[in-house]
């Protein structure tokens, strides 16, 4: 039959999770490109995104494994973080240029309240 080939899937069939501490410096992304190459796996998945610059947790699902992603990515997530007071940058991250500086410092209670607003669900924007 010519023109007609059948498709053959590339990789292998390997079912089940990897946790892996994703490093600084690389996306999400890049992270599952390179466990599915180094595995040669068929099919290859992520329950979350975390920025390149963030550190932590990356579930990534293998061949079957990926049909229960929507329900790792609807489960509770924790995050930890570090920031410096008394600077602004250009990109409100860690990369960017920084615009301002203070030697102001935020009482704890300031603090506190602040922080209310990173509790309870958050509806992430890209």
């Amino acid at each position: 039959m010519a023109g007609h080939q059948a498709r053959h899937r590339r990789g292998q069939k390997i079912d089940g999770w990897i946790i892996l501490d994703k490093p600084q410096g690389i996306t999400s992304a890049h992270a599952v490109a390179k466990i599915k190459r180094l595995l040669d796996a068929a099919k290859v998945g992520h329950g979350g995104t975390l920025d390149p610059l963030a550190t932590g947790v990356l579930p990534i699902a293998l061949g079957a494994a990926t049909k229960m992603v929507p329900y790792v990515m609807d489960g509770t997530k924790l995050y930890h973080f570090t920031l410096k007071f008394g600077e602004a940058r250009d990109t409100d991250d860690a990369e960017g240029a920084i615009t301002a500086t203070s030697d102001i410092r935020p009482e704890a209670a300031m603090i506190d309240a602040a922080l209310v607003a990173f509790r309870g669900l958050i509806m992430q924007v890209p």
